[in-house]
């Protein structure tokens, strides 16, 4: 591709803002931003303020993307990518037509492992490999072609949120790596078509008795401290909890190596 790429950015949170950072500072500029709703924009203000050549007419907001109007401005932007950055909303087959080279999505996860949702959580609860990795998009969830990943350790001492820490760096340097290859057309493409892997759904982490915790019960030390490992998130609402009195006690662990 001798020319700059013309891309469409959706992003949500703050690696979007690095992303779109680093993105700029190679003097491409999107042609149009998509972005959460307001309550869901965790950094909306900043990736506006960021694009600030952009017109109003050529941000949408939550699901208006898939709308007539946002469909018709897509088209007539003709992309040749869309560029989804933690993008809370799912791209139906109508959006993925219209780049002329694809959806790209940036996913907090080591793929074929932990596609969909809470990803750090679920690389310490299944003990599966962690990472980030750049993937085009398809119909179903995180099982595109893989265009560049790179794996994170896990440490005895990480939590989810540390670990998601971790992942969202190497996230940029993911991108950043491959961004190269992007520009120039000139990335190999990984089916995930025959690997295995593993999906959850939110509400496997969040619904029913998952993160309750019987004080009754007896368990196995080990697996007891990966599960509050795995459930100590940014969100104390995620942690692991015990009901006592009629109350709810939520717990949330910090190991530090000697």
């Amino acid at each position: 591709m001798a020319d700059k790429p013309r891309i469409v950015f959706a992003g949500n949170r703050d690696i979007a803002v690095k992303v779109l950072e680093f993105i700029l500072s190679e003097q491409v500029y999107p042609l149009a931003l998509l972005l959460p709703t307001p309550e869901k924009g965790s950094h909306n203000r900043e990736i506006i303020d960021l694009s600030h050549f952009l017109p109003g007419d050529n941000i949408l907001f939550g699901t208006d993307f898939r709308k007539p109007e946002g469909l018709e401005l897509l088209s007539e932007i003709a992309p040749d990518y869309i560029i989804c950055i933690h993008f809370p909303y799912l791209i139906p087959k109508q959006v993925l037509s219209i780049p002329k080279i694809g959806v790209l999505n940036l996913h907090p996860a080591y793929l074929p492992y932990n596609r969909g949702w809470h990803t750090p959580s679920w690389a310490i609860l299944s003990g599966t490999l962690a990472g980030g990795t750049l993937h085009f998009m398809d119909e179903n969830i995180d099982t595109g072609d893989i265009i560049h990943q790179k794996q994170v350790e896990i440490l005895p001492s990480d939590t989810a949120d540390s670990l998601y820490k971790k992942i969202k760096k190497t996230e940029l340097d993911v991108f950043i790596e491959a961004f190269p290859a992007l520009i120039n057309n000139s990335y190999q493409r990984k089916s995930q078509k025959d690997l295995p892997g593993s999906i959850h759904k939110k509400e496997d982490l969040l619904c029913g008795d998952f993160r309750k915790l019987d004080l009754g019960k007896e368990v196995e030390l080990g697996k007891f401290i990966t599960k509050l490992r795995g459930l100590t998130t940014n969100r104390i609402d995620e942690s692991a909890y015990f009901e006592l009195d009629g109350k709810k006690y939520y717990i949330q662990v910090n190991i530090v190596e000697e």
